[in-house]
């Protein structure tokens, strides 16, 4: 049975600012972005913790640490249970069972969950990271421009410089560059602007999982290493379960990454594709392919980021001895893996758009 939309919506307020490192995480969310009507609420966060549990962060600090606390407590910490803050616990129940927090899952599972967000704009990167992100993107809006307007205009190496291209003082110009887009792509010239808009993010969104990715790869390749080193120690070979735990860990994450490294190069070969013979119908199949594996890729690559970082962490630069990370192992990272292997197989399959 599906659970009953939740259809109440928070009264106006002002919300707080967004960290920019905060928006742009896969394992943060910022609570902003939520209808939430409790005001000590919309100062915290959701964040994914080792175990890849969903935890209400109070407040953050070096000094201090971290002060936690799970959706079943608010009670505790807030007092009374005000219809305010039972349906901020409604909404935070719902949101707290997403695998990921970053922005583009967000926006198809909060839909999902039927629950409203203000203010759409928190739902995109910020505006660093977008930027940090244009050598990626250049990739994909380069044949855009060559399929169109010919390799003359090979050097637009952006959708910023892209939608440049529309935005002249040369008014002539401009109806030029809109009727020729349009003719190519098969819309009707007041349709370009919608669909540049959706080209770039939807290939941004290519470009934010493509960049973690590439990132987390050789991270999660030194952990493996690090945890094949570990039952080389006689101490810990001796522990059963440590080393089955470890065998297990190591199949299921070398699973994992072979399989989500696969559906990028099948992103990558329709992409291709999609650019020998670009129209409004190809592009649709492709954003229709890609968005529809926000949840899983961002679900197996937000499960990976929390379990390395944690290591790392507890760990710097491989110190500690085998015992501890192996006692590590058990309590802190085997937790949730088995939910990671299980997103990835979870994946919607993949054909040829």
């Amino acid at each position: 049975m599906s659970e009953p939309a939740l259809k109440i919506d928070a009264p106006e307020r002002k919300q707080s600012a967004i960290k920019d490192d905060d928006r742009d995480s896969l394992y943060i969310m910022p609570m902003p972005t939520l209808p939430l009507r409790t005001p000590g609420l919309l100062r915290a966060r959701m964040i994914k913790d080792s175990r890849l549990e969903s935890a209400i962060e109070m407040f953050s600090d070096k000094k201090t640490g971290s002060g936690r606390i799970y959706v079943d407590q608010l009670e505790q910490v807030f007092g009374e249970m005000t219809d305010d803050l039972e349906h901020d616990a409604e909404v935070l129940t719902r949101v707290s069972e997403l695998n990921s927090f970053d922005v583009f899952s967000l926006r198809i599972e909060l839909r999902r969950l039927d629950i409203k967000v203000d203010d759409h704009d928190s739902l995109r990167l910020s505006e660093t990271r977008s930027e940090e992100l244009a050598a990626y993107m250049r990739d994909f809006t380069r044949p855009l421009v060559q399929q169109i307007y010919g390799a003359q205009n090979a050097e637009v190496n952006g959708m910023g410089e892209l939608i440049n291209l529309f935005q002249s003082p040369d008014r002539e110009m401009v109806l030029n560059n809109i009727m020729k887009m349009a003719e190519r792509l098969e819309v009707h010239p007041s349709e370009v602007p919608e669909f540049l808009e959706e080209y770039g993010d939807v290939f941004l969104s290519l470009a934010y999982y493509k960049d973690i990715l590439d990132d987390l790869v050789p991270r999660l390749e030194k952990f493996t290493n690090e945890m094949r080193d570990i039952l080389s120690n006689h101490q810990v070979k001796q522990d059963v379960r440590v080393s089955q735990a470890c065998e297990s860990m190591d199949a299921r994450l070398n699973d994992v990454a072979a399989s989500i490294t696969g559906r990028f190069e099948s992103f990558d070969r329709n992409s291709k594709t999609l650019w020998d013979d670009i129209n409004a119908e190809t592009f649709k199949r492709m954003k229709a392919m890609i968005t529809s594996h926000y949840a899983t890729i961002g679900g197996v690559l937000c499960g990976l980021t929390v379990k390395v970082n944690a290591w790392e962490q507890r760990f710097p630069k491989g110190k500690g001895g085998p015992v501890s990370k192996a006692d590590f192992i058990m309590s802190e990272m085997r937790h949730g893996i088995a939910a990671i292997d299980a997103i990835e197989r979870s994946a919607p399959q993949l054909t040829d758009i």
